[in-house]
């Protein structure tokens, strides 16, 4: 079986160093070249909430060839059409892509490649690349953990195989309502990834100071109603139900999930947003595939979305260099 992870940053390094940790030989894709010679080089350094070093099999795009019967794809996805209509060419007949980019990505790459050869994944864990082959794992490691799921009846028969594959680093569940599961993790990138990214700070700085922790808990509260107005059942989170958490219809319960939000990202309090690691890069972000679906989805369902809206529209003018990520962006949110 061969397996490839493309789009090999610091998720795909710090995952691809467990995979081949556990004796898999899988392939580590990437366009930056820098990375993937100290790769070649050096091996994955993995350090923050563990630390080791693992030898790695990397390769630049232009050095691939064959089949892979198993693409875990971490590109970003605003790039999808490009990159899915390359990879299907890589792609063996029976194989898998393997999505584990934010937002909802599904629907697009099997337009490409068909329903039956997508398989989606979520992971509650984050990282940061340090340097050119040296990624930082910023969650806790009781917090390596995957959900996964497919599109289609077909696309399920891949599952097994994947999951011995994600078992050889974290915690995996396979999910039966996986649109849920995939607006859990769009609920904790629209937030917390939306405020790291317009403040400038990690999860955690954005839920310690209570202004931006409010404006957090807004968008929550956006994401939370969408999904009831479309129909759509939010999964649970490493075991905890975030909707009970964190929704609210009264005052007391609106203090309660203001106070509990802290709690809650306690273990990814060193994550600093992808979002915000582009910004810092001078790349342009993800963010109308994060808080921009949330958005479009509240058009679609006719529930406003005026918190998520604001997130869009400061972190493109960051990008166009109109702001910096601040503090100061608070303001913009009064």
């Amino acid at each position: 079986m061969r397996v490839a992870i493309y789009g090999a940053g610091s998720l795909g390094t710090i995952l691809g160093a467990y995979i081949s940790k556990g004796g898999v030989d899988i392939e580590l894709i990437n366009r930056n070249k820098a990375h993937i010679e100290a790769l070649k080089n050096n091996g994955a350094h993995v350090v923050g909430t563990v630390e080791f070093t693992q030898r790695v099999n990397a390769y630049t795009p232009d050095k691939m060839s064959g089949v892979y019967d198993i693409i875990f794809l971490m590109t970003k996805q605003q790039h999808n059409a490009e990159v899915v209509n390359m990879l299907k060419d890589y792609l063996a007949a029976d194989g898998a892509i393997v999505t584990f980019q934010n937002g909802l990505p599904e629907v697009q790459i099997a337009q490409i490649v068909g329903a039956e050869r997508v398989l989606g994944c979520a992971v509650a864990w984050g990282a940061t690349l340090r340097e050119p082959g040296v990624c930082e794992l910023t969650s806790s490691p009781d917090a390596l953990s995957f959900s996964l799921g497919a599109l289609s009846e077909q696309g399920s028969r891949h599952i097994a195989k994947v999951k011995q594959l994600l078992e050889l680093m974290g915690k995996v569940e396979v999910e039966q309502n996986f649109i849920g599961t995939r607006w859990s993790k769009l609920l904790i990138n629209a937030s917390f990834s939306g405020m790291s990214a317009v403040l400038g700070t990690t999860f955690g700085g954005a839920a310690s100071d209570k202004k931006s922790r409010c404006i957090v808990q807004a968008i929550i509260k956006e994401c939370i109603d969408v999904c009831k107005a479309g129909g759509i059942r939010i999964e649970p989170v490493q075991g905890k139900d975030i909707v009970k958490l964190l929704d609210y219809n009264n005052a007391l319960k609106r203090a309660f999930s203001l106070f509990i939000i802290p709690i809650a990202i306690r273990k990814h309090a060193k994550l600093k947003a992808s979002m915000l690691q582009d910004i810092e890069k001078g790349k342009l972000t993800e963010v109308d595939a994060i808080n921009g679906a949330v958005s479009a989805f509240g058009r679609t369902v006719g529930c406003p979305t005026p918190m998520n809206d604001r997130v869009v529209e400061i972190i493109h003018r960051i990008e166009q260099g109109e702001l910096r990520p601040s503090f100061d962006n608070l303001r913009l949110f009064e």
